[in-house]
Order: structure tokens, then sequence, then C-alpha cells
């Protein structure tokens, strides 16, 4: 788009090119015409409407209702609403991973906003891999965007307990691997565990990206934690109509609004909320988009002196509705204040100091605890590197047991997803509760294209003697509904030949949480010879989005971001 378009607003903005300007405005609004629109209306700013719904993606099924209510504000504001649709990720939905398809729907999103004639848009998401993707994209096309969250589900009233997916499904899932639950039982609970629309109503990954929209500044103030079926969900939609068509007619861009202070705002949100490891995977991915580098040191840094405040599942015992009604992210950002970068824009107008003033001051301390009282005096997350992560590696402390973070173990070694499977549960397995469970080969470049595997079931034997969780060491990710002493995005992958590769049965690996370091004790010869027998474990495809996939999709320290659409 040349800068002539960029000041041109409404329909007249990238006109298709037929080599006479006023007859391609001509024929567009002639086109526009034929779907019923008066010449006031298509003589307004435009407003995209990004929508992400699909028949494949449960978290989205409310997004009709949701859409129209953008449309309302849109409307009232004095621009012309028009949605679109784009790529969907319907997180349990896709194989061989959400994961693999989260940069083809950013470069979607990004040439549907750059292609169509808008002058803002409200991104439209909720589920995992969804709201990075419209963030990316966003940042990348950068024309003004409002964030838009689909809101976390409700919680279930099931025989006399709470559930919601998926930290519960896991829970029973657990249990029926350990025979506590029969097939009966976990068939009945099935039914239970994710009754309304939205997305998981734990602090897992959508709810820890709905977080961190909010706090880079892209989804406007309060609307982070809205439950999907509460009315103030369509008030919030309504409202970023009205914003989008606001920021339609006086830009402020997603490159003044993601930023080096702001993306250090959202690091210390996702580590005081006790937030998804992947989290940091996708806002490396959507920093690098701006140009900002994510550094897991510089993660290390922050994380020591930002405590967690936020008693949310798969970590605590509360749910996404139960942050709202305490306050919501409003009520996190206003204790980190003293952390935090106060002079941040935010797609509002106003920056984030003056969000913060605004926000109510009632807080429910059951949920969010003060910063001088947290829940743990230092962050959900920490990096580590050392001889098998020499790039680093991520371990969510917050949901993990603190018995098991210094410790030497002997490596029992997974081969593959498919070895996994076969003999995770074979009574044969060699293995005890003092074992590091390795696996190899699941990550950006695997051919499983980094699945949630990293959360590797404990072995049925040990799970049966009562065994709750072991160390487990991988390059894949970990849903953010999920609990353990896992150690996850080792990098270099064992799929490019990193040291995870060169791991046996048998080798000797130490952890140590407080030295910030994970290492594989064996003689630097040995290592050169299993170096020099390593052989990649899958041919590379040939075709298709796989071979565009495989070909550039970087390592999970920036982002698993393609190398081509990163800013420099």
């Amino acid at each position: 788009m040349t800068s002539g378009d960029r000041k041109k607003t409404g329909l007249a903005r990238g006109l298709t090119n037929y080599g006479d300007p006023a007859f391609s405005l001509y024929l567009r609004r002639s086109f526009a015409k034929s779907m019923g629109y008066s010449s006031d209306l298509l003589g307004r700013p435009v407003v995209g409407i990004a929508d992400s719904r699909s028949g494949f993606n449960n978290c989205h099924r409310h997004f009709p209702e949701l859409i129209e209510a953008v449309k309302r504000g849109v409307l009232a504001a004095g621009a012309l609403p028009v949605e679109f649709p784009t790529t969907s990720l319907g997180e349990v939905f896709l194989y061989p991973t959400s994961m693999m398809f989260r940069n083809l729907m950013s470069i979607d999103v990004e040439e549907m906003i750059r292609a169509q004639p808008m002058d803002a848009v409200v991104l439209v998401g909720g589920c995992d891999k969804t709201v990075p993707a419209q963030l990316m994209g966003a940042a990348s096309a950068d024309i003004p965007a409002v964030q838009l969250l689909a809101g976390p589900m409700m919680p279930t009233s099931f025989q006399g307990e709470r559930l919601g997916a998926c930290t519960d499904c896991r829970r029973f899932w657990a249990m029926h691997r350990a025979g506590k639950v029969d097939e009966k039982g976990i068939d009945e609970i099935e039914g239970n565990l994710a009754t309304t629309a939205g997305t998981c109503a734990v602090m897992g990954t959508a709810s820890t990206m709905a977080s961190i929209a909010e706090a880079l500044g892209m989804a406007l103030p309060g609307t982070a934690a809205i439950p999907a079926v509460h009315a103030d969900r369509l008030r919030a939609a309504e409202a970023s109509g009205k914003r989008a068509a606001e920021l339609a007619k006086s830009p402020l861009r997603p490159s003044q609004v993601i930023t080096e202070k702001s993306v250090q705002n959202a690091l210390r949100v996702l580590l005081a909320i006790g937030g998804s490891t992947n989290a940091i995977v996708h806002l490396t991915a959507i920093a690098g988009r701006a140009g900002v580098d994510v550094s897991l040191q510089r993660l290390n840094e922050l994380s020591d002196s930002t405590p967690v405040l936020v008693d949310l599942k798969p970590t605590g015992q509360y749910y996404m509705s139960d942050l709202y009604a305490a306050g919501g992210v409003g009520a996190v950002l206003r204790e980190l204040k003293p952390l935090l970068h106060l002079d941040c824009m935010t797609v509002a107008g106003i920056t984030l100091g003056e969000v913060i003033e605004r926000h109510t001051p009632w807080v429910d301390r059951s949920v969010v605890r003060e910063l001088k009282n947290p829940l743990a005096a230092q962050g959900g997350l920490v990096a580590l590197f050392g001889s098998l992560a020499p790039n680093g590696a991520i371990l969510k402390r917050s949901a993990a047991d603190a018995k098991l973070f210094e410790k030497e173990g002997r490596a029992i070694v997974f081969s593959s997803l498919d070895d996994l499977s076969a003999r995770i549960d074979d009574p044969t397995l060699e293995v005890t509760a003092d074992d590091f469970l390795v696996l190899q080969n699941a990550g950006p470049k695997s051919g499983y294209a980094m699945p949630e595997a990293g959360y590797l079931p404990i072995p049925a034997k040990l799970a049966r003697a009562g065994v709750k969780d072991m160390v487990r060491i991988s390059d894949a990710r970990m849903s953010g509904t999920a609990y353990g002493t896992i150690v996850l995005h080792v990098s270099p992958e064992a799929a490019v030949g990193g040291a995870l590769a060169l791991a046996r049965n048998g080798d000797r690996i130490r952890l140590s949480v407080k030295e910030r370091r994970i290492d594989l004790a064996v003689p630097e010869g040995e290592l050169q010879r299993r170096k020099a027998a390593w052989k990649p474990p899958v041919a590379p495809p040939t075709r298709g989005y796989a071979k565009l996939y495989m070909d550039h999709v970087l390592q999970a320290e920036h982002g698993c971001d393609f190398d081509f659409l990163r800013k420099a």
C-alpha cells in the first residue's frame, strides 16, 4: 500500500488496480451496493472485524452475538463495520498441533488487514493460538487495532465441586490412569468439564494471552477476564467497536502500543498471574513483529523481582470468573504499579498509569494478593540454561514441586512421541520416581511441530503406586492448564541436533532451579562421538505449508515465528 493510499479512508483505501483509480472506486462502490449498503454508509471510515469462528472451535461458538455487539459500537461511532473471516485455530481439533498453524493464521490476518479497505480493525479471538496470531498479524500490518477476547468459560457445579476445563480434566484423567476413576466415571466427568462458550476457565494459555493483551495495551482496560457468557462481554464488544471507529479517525497504531516497555509490563503480568509457559513463546513472537527482543536472561531478572499474586488454577484454587469478580487484570496491574512502565500508551488512548488510576479500587484479596503479601516471592516462570539447554529452557515453578528443584536423576529417554506412547505404561519399563523422564524430538522442527506433549504422563505403574510428580524434560510445550515439575522448550531442540538429542538411557542429568541450570553430565568426548553419529529424525517435507513451516520456523527462544516475518 502506498503512502497515498494510507491518506485515503474507507472504501477508497488500497484500490484494486485497473489502471484507472476513479473507475476502481466506482466499481468497488457499485459492488458494495449490491449488498444493500447506502451511499451514506459507504462514505464512512471502515472498521474491519476479523472473525475467527469455526465449527471446529468450541471456544468461539458465541461469536455471532459478540460480533453483532461490535457492529453496534462501530455504527454508533459513525463508521461502517465489515466483518471478514480468517483462519480459526481450535486448540484440540488440529493435527499435529495448533502451534504449527499459528504463523499461518498470523499471515492470513496480516494480509487480509492490509489487502482489504479498512481504517481500523477489531480482532475477535480467544482460543490459545488465535490471540497471538491476531496480535502478530496486526503488529505487522500496523493499522489501528483493538483486541476483543472471547472470554473464559464459567466453571460447572458437579457432585459438590466446581469443574472447569482443562486443569480439572487433567486431574481426573490422572486419577483414571491411576485406577481411581473407572470408565463410567470418566465418561460422566467428560460431559461436565466444559459446559459454556468461551476459553478454558483457568489461567491456561488462552486466559494468560488475554491478560497479556490487556497488559500490553492492545485490549481495552478491564476486558480480559470477563466471562464469555456475561453481559459485560457484549458491552466490551460494543466498546471495542466504538473505540476502533474512533481510532479509524484518529490513528493510534500497534507500533505505538507494542514497545519494549509495554512488553516488559506484559512479562511482569505474566509472572504475577502464574501464567502459561506458552505465553513466553507467543509474547516473544508478538514482540518480534514489533522489533522488540525478549531475552530469557531478562525474564529471569524480572521473575526474581515479580511475585505471584493471583491464586488461580492450575497453580491455585480459583477460576477466571473469580478473577473478574475480584477486580480483573486491573487489580493485578494496580498491585504491580511500582514495577511497571506507567507511561505506556494503550488502545484506549490513555496511558497505563491513567488506566490504573481510573480502575475501581475494590479487590478480593483471596484471589488477588497484595504486592507485600504475595503467594510466592518470585515469578511463576524461570528460564534454565546449561549443557542440556545452551539457548534456554522454561520451567513453571509455580506449578511445580519445590522438593524436586535441586536434584540429580537418571535419564529415562523416549526418542519420539510414538516411542513415548508405546512404552510409558509398559509394566517392564525400568523407572522409579527419582528418575528424569526425557522426551526427544517434539520441538518445532521435529515433524510434530512442538505440541503440548511436555506434560509427560507419570508411568502407569508409578501412578498406581501414588506418584503424582517427577521431573520431566523435553523440547515440547505444555498446556497452560497443566502442572508438574516439567522442563520445556529445551533449545536447541533435538531435531536439529541439540544436546537433548544426545541424551541416552542411564545418563545423569542435574537440575538446579536455584542456579538456573540444567546439565547433561556426560563427558565431552562421549557427546562428540554421539554427535557424529546423529541423524535428523525426519525427512524434510517437499511441498505446501509444511515445507514453508519447516524451512523457516525459528527455535523457541525466538518465538517459533518464521524468520522472514520478524521485524529487523
